[in-house]
């Protein structure tokens, strides 16, 4: 149980951090806010994967577990659990968040959202975009992680916080970057509106990114694990 229960300790400093930089900085309103809300996320995934990877190897993304289970790196019963706890791990984030907006006073509180997810220019972009997003973060994970790698491997949480950066910068502007269900799925239970009714985008997406990562990982990686 301690490696489900890292996941949903994981999932939980993303969700927050992440998405309590986004309603900090009022992400979305200029430049700054935007790039701040990417670093934030990027952080936080490299901040727990030096502290729960030894543990249950923090995936924190329920897209990173599909394509570990797909390419062979998991049983189905971890992936399920996994899931299970991460989502868990989510939602107790939004919620300490979402206490957190809605107890501060007026003035020091610049945005009253909690960092849900928007389909702002349509839900086929909103797909387009979580699909190849989350298919290149699953990637660099599958990749970064391999054993073939040798000793470079020591370095993956430091690879995987950074394209988590990276694509945030590229994502925020259309959807506000999900590529992960869990971390979608508490914000939105807490904003409600059209963020609870596109969360479905940002379940699909990514789970179809995931999936799409782990076929192209299985075609090009080397024989040896």
């Amino acid at each position: 149980m301690k490696k489900y229960f890292a996941e949903c300790v994981g999932t939980f400093v993303l969700t927050f951090l992440g998405c309590g930089a986004a309603v900090a900085l009022g992400c979305g309103s200029d430049t700054a806010s935007i790039v701040g809300t990417a670093l934030a996320f990027g952080l936080a995934v490299i901040a727990m994967a030096y502290t729960i990877g030894g543990i249950s190897g923090c995936h924190i993304n329920p897209a990173i577990t599909l394509g570990q289970y797909l390419t062979g790196r998991m049983s189905m019963k971890d992936c399920g659990m996994y899931m299970v706890f991460q989502v868990i791990g989510a939602i107790l984030a939004a919620a300490v968040l979402s206490l957190i907006v809605s107890t501060a006073e007026p003035s020091a509180v610049i945005t009253t959202e909690t960092g849900a997810n928007d389909c702002a220019y349509g839900i086929t972009n909103g797909l387009i975009v979580e699909i190849v997003l989350t298919a290149l973060f699953v990637l660099v994970v599958l990749g970064s992680t391999s054993k073939t790698n040798g000793a470079t491997n020591n370095f993956a949480g430091l690879a995987i916080g950074l394209s988590l950066v990276l694509i945030h910068l590229v994502g925020i502007h259309f959807t506000g970057t999900s590529v992960n269900p869990a971390r979608s799925i508490g914000p939105a239970l807490f904003e409600g509106g059209d963020a609870l009714k596109h969360l479905w985008v940002f379940i699909v997406g990514p789970f179809a990114g995931g999936a799409l990562a782990a076929g192209i990982w299985k075609f090009i990686h080397p024989d040896k694990q």
